[in-house]
């Protein structure tokens, strides 16, 4: 078996509020092999997201060991980590968050500059990426102009512009409608998959889940 993009051990993650602490991971444990698509299923308030928060090298105070892409991030200083952040992943959110005044080309195009590609490079990859997921007729839009569906087909293209070894999803289609979303998340699956990317999808949705590789339940901060 080739190495995971993705290996956590004993990931801990605890709160204090006052004089109680809240214990929302308590030590996960969760491998995500290469081109795998795996569900992170679990209801609201059961860390989903903070567990990706984690995984995602986006803040610290955890326990435990998070390796990506081989790499240990506890041995890494912060220049380090951004850096590998940069390099292995890709974030899709429940909301979009594209910047209102670029339109979907160039939101698609700045995760490419950022990492030092050049504008040409990034203009042919944006397009590529946005044709395949249906919007090759839309790349002059800004986010304004886009209905709700297409600017989460945008936030997916973003997060596969670098093509990362894994791709976090939190709730990526939680905010559309269910016949959209339908649409949406089979496009989603089909990118990642044809990409050879990797994802880790968090999603309370049983139905969602089932389309994908593998089901990780996700209880009280354990993993079931």
């Amino acid at each position: 078996m080739s190495e995971p993009v993705l290996r956590t051990q004993g990931l801990k993650r605890s709160f204090t509020q006052g004089d109680v602490t809240i214990h929302v991971l308590r030590g996960v444990d969760l491998e995500v092999q290469p081109g795998e698509i795996v569900a992170l299923l679990g209801p609201s308030g059961s860390g989903k997201s903070t567990l990706l928060q984690a995984v995602g090298l986006l803040e610290g105070g955890f326990e435990g060991s998070i390796q990506l892409v081989g790499r240990e991030a506890s041995e890494l200083d912060n220049d380090a980590r951004t850096e590998l952040r940069r390099e292995a992943l890709g974030f899709v959110y429940q909301f979009h968050h594209l910047l209102p005044d670029f339109d979907a080309r160039e939101n698609v195009m700045l995760p490419v500059l950022i990492k030092g590609g050049d504008k040409a490079a990034a203009k042919a990859r944006a397009e590529q990426v946005l044709s395949a997921l249906g919007l090759a007729a839309r790349l002059d839009h800004r986010p304004a102009k886009l209905s709700g569906g297409e600017q989460q087909r945008v936030a997916v293209a973003r997060a596969l512009a670098n093509r990362p070894p894994l791709v976090l999803a939190d709730e990526p289609t939680g905010n559309l409608d269910e016949a959209t979303a339908d649409v949406v998340f089979a496009e989603f699956l089909n990118l990642v998959r044809g990409e050879g990317s990797a994802a880790l999808v968090a999603t309370h949705n049983e139905r969602i889940a089932a389309k994908m590789d593998r089901v990780l339940r996700l209880h009280d901060g354990r993993l079931e």
